[in-house]
């Protein structure tokens, strides 16, 4: 089985009669992990589909094959790509992280100066967000927008965060922040051009150390020429007298 089997793209009202499905397999898989995640129903999974705010990926043949939808906080200051779930029997044909990438693109497209940020236990998608470019934070740079927190509620690991007095849980924290990301762009670009600079600065040197090389060589020639001149002409007089 290929990605190229699948079709990873934006969910829409064509596609809400997978709504039922999806919230089953997403409540199965969290069972599975002991972890736990905060139910969601089928009219919210497809409220989010005709809102464009979720990816949806389908086989070939039409079967739903996996999900993922985009949640706002704090007025749209902060977006998070929620609800991430594969179908068990496409399970290791690469849909997590095409899936990822989908909604992390779409999550730009609409909220471009937006901090995308997750709460995961899960190893696989922490490889798949370090290499989207996020970084691991703390919670407190989080959104701190009450209705998000409420949301943990029904995880198993609730107690937890109450009990840390939501500064750490069992989850890892990761963020991507258009500001830094820019600033790196920024960095990177500076850097490049200085490293520009510098290759045309010794190729410069290079070309003259080269030409000093030949002026000298040149010099030498011409020294050499003039001396064996000189002795042509004293040999001439030697002979003619």
């Amino acid at each position: 089985m290929e990605i190229t089997d699948f079709v990873v793209i934006p969910a829409t009202d064509k596609h809400t009669n997978y709504a039922l499905q999806i919230v089953d397999e997403m409540e199965e898989s969290a069972k599975a992990r002991g972890t736990g995640i905060a139910r969601r129903s089928p009219d919210y999974v497809a409220q989010k589909m005709l809102e464009g705010k979720a990816v949806i990926a389908l086989h070939k043949d039409g079967t739903w094959a996996g999900f993922c939808y985009i949640e706002t906080w704090s007025h749209g200051d902060f977006v998070a790509n929620s609800g991430l779930i594969v179908n068990p029997i496409y399970r290791k044909a690469g849909l997590a992280k095409a899936i990822k990438k989908r909604i992390f693109e779409l999550s730009r497209e609409k909220y471009p100066k937006a901090k995308i940020f997750g709460l995961t236990t899960g190893l696989a998608v922490m490889k798949i967000n370090s290499e989207l470019g996020y970084e691991p934070v703390t919670y407190s740079e989080l959104t701190q927008d009450e209705n998000f927190w409420k949301g943990c509620q029904s995880c198993v690991n609730f107690d937890i965060l109450t009990m840390k007095e939501r500064k750490n849980c069992m989850c890892t924290a990761m963020l991507w922040d258009p500001e830094e990301k820019a600033k790196e762009i920024e960095e990177k670009m500076r850097l490049a051009k200085e490293q520009e600079e510098k290759e045309k600065t010794e190729q410069m040197t290079k070309v003259s150390r080269k030409a000093t090389l030949l002026e000298r060589i040149e010099a030498k020639l011409r020294g050499s020429l003039k001396m064996m001149l000189g002795i042509s002409a004293l040999l001439i007089k030697i002979i003619q007298h």
